[in-house]
């Protein structure tokens, strides 16, 4: 069979409205003679450099609270819209003190460290790093940025793995790269980590080394939950493609990898490890859940919030799983990644600004799209501001400086409905894989690994009608669903 050629990345100027429309700034789209390759500032270093640029953007954008808001009580952090966890936890959770997290019980109402071990590891590093003399205020300033270095080397791990993923699609990390949410939220919390791991895990997976992706979803998990996540939907991937050695091998290297990191902290500190976990479970309706609009449009404290989160989670994860099952093409991979988090995100009972990190290089591998991308930053960028204009609101007393609540009910709104466009869109392509620019050239599923261009072995019956095909150019066509092999 002929095979998708993979000597040259594909420019998004060429295939994307708004990327062509922006490449004005340097000189307009990329033309047909145009030499590609063979310079040492490749698409990867690119994408890199750029990352880190809107990095330390997004650091600048902190500089009225690193100089002073952080420790000039709660509003004027909040109206600067510069808050961040990391100078505040280093003193209450016991960083400060060279108490151990888990096994040393904190002060106040928190009695242990409420994240899991690994993102606890990252934190308790940037500790030692951090010196010990000068004021609190500046050991805490020291504490941010030491674990400013080390997100942006996370970061930058993203952008190449992201990069690399799709083969002939390295500037779809792009999309990553230069997210406004990316700038503005990087520094809030340590999720930058996780996403770090499930990155390369996604890559290893792309490269058909599956037992490499189970292990770095296993540390992925044991920074931060999410990520077990993506094991689902390559369950059913992997159900419809007959690929069950490789998910077995997948899943047995998450577990082993979670439970090796997780271990130590569970057979000594037991009642610290499962902090992480009784937190979760008893954490209340909170900021930007839809759980929170409707408690506060309705008045009902909706006190069965976890099992209807739960309920609903289970209900659109069948979904997805039905949808796989069903689709007319195999679904790639990193749609269905995407989806899943998207789920998560949105029936959770919580939503921090920074969650919308676990989906920026999700999106850029599911919908490399201009367009949809921004719209969807766009609702993102209305929640990061109006969260904190309306905690100015509610911690500035009688001036009343800020968002009120009707005004922050519109932001939360204005993320989910963001969110569930770009779903919608996602689905769309699934649905119609002739719309999914990733598939518009012939290529198959390049996240997939060993699920790229394999035969299906269990549909159900829907699958079955004739699929519409994308119209590839010439030399780049590929028999779907059928193996070279």
């Amino acid at each position: 069979m002929t095979k998708v050629h993979e000597d040259h990345p594909v420019p998004p100027t060429r295939q994307d409205e708004v990327a062509a429309a922006g490449s004005g700034i340097i000189g307009g789209p990329l033309g047909r003679h145009a030499l590609l390759g063979g310079h040492w500032l490749n698409p990867v270093r690119v994408v890199v450099l750029v990352a880190l640029g809107m990095f330390a953007l997004g650091m600048v954008q902190k500089l009225p609270c690193y100089d002073w808001a952080w420790f000039k009580g709660a509003s004027s952090q909040y109206t600067h819209a510069c808050y961040s966890d990391i100078p505040h936890l280093y003193v209450v959770r016991g960083f400060a003190d060279d108490l151990t997290p888990y096994f040393d019980r904190l002060p106040g109402d928190m009695e242990y460290l409420e994240y899991p071990v690994l993102t606890g590891l990252f934190m308790e590093v940037a500790s030692w790093l951090t010196p010990g003399g000068g004021s609190m205020q500046h050991r805490e300033q020291i504490y941010w940025m030491v674990n400013a270095g080390m997100l942006m080397a996370c970061a930058a791990v993203i952008a190449v793995c992201v990069a690399r993923t799709h083969r002939r699609r390295p500037w779809d990390a792009l999309l990553f790269a230069l997210a406004p949410a990316f700038a503005l939220t990087a520094t809030i919390n340590w999720d930058l980590l996780a996403i770090a791991l499930t990155a390369a895990a996604m890559l290893m997976w792309s490269r058909g080394r599956a037992l490499a992706f189970g292990i770095l979803i296993g540390l992925a998990t044991a920074a931060k939950l999410y990520p077990v996540l993506l094991l689902g939907p390559l369950f059913v991937l992997c159900w419809r493609a007959g690929k069950w050695r490789a998910w077995a091998t997948a899943f047995l290297g998450a577990a082993g990898s979670w439970l090796l990191v997780n271990l130590p902290v569970m057979l000594g500190a037991w009642e610290g490890w499962t902090k992480f976990y009784t937190f979760s479970q008893e954490r209340p309706v909170d900021f930007g859940s839809v759980w929170l609009l409707i408690s506060q449009r309705t008045g009902n404290p909706l006190e069965g919030a976890n099992t209807y989160a739960t309920a609903l989670t289970l209900l659109l994860c069948a979904g997805i799983g039905v949808l796989t099952l069903t689709a007319p093409r195999r679904p790639r991979f990193a749609q269905l990644a995407f989806l899943v988090v998207a789920v998560f995100i949105l029936t959770n009972k919580v939503y921090s600004p920074q969650y919308v990190l676990w989906l920026i290089p999700l999106a850029a591998l599911a919908r490399p799209r201009w367009r949809d991308f921004l719209i969807w930053q766009a609702g993102e960028v209305v929640y990061f501001l109006g969260i904190w204009t309306y905690l100015a609101y509610t911690t500035s007393g009688d001036k009343h400086q800020g968002l009120p609540v009707e005004g922050y009910q519109l932001a939360i709104a204005a993320h989910l409905l963001a969110t569930l466009y770009l779903c919608a869109v996602v689905v769309r392509d699934v649905l119609l894989p002739e719309k999914d620019p990733v598939r518009r050239d012939g290529s198959d599923d390049p996240s997939g690994g060993v699920l790229d261009r394999a035969p299906d072995v269990f549909v159900l019956p829907n699958a079955a009608r004739a699929p519409r095909q994308a119209a590839p150019s010439e030399g780049q066509r590929v028999e779907w669903g059928v193996s070279d092999r």
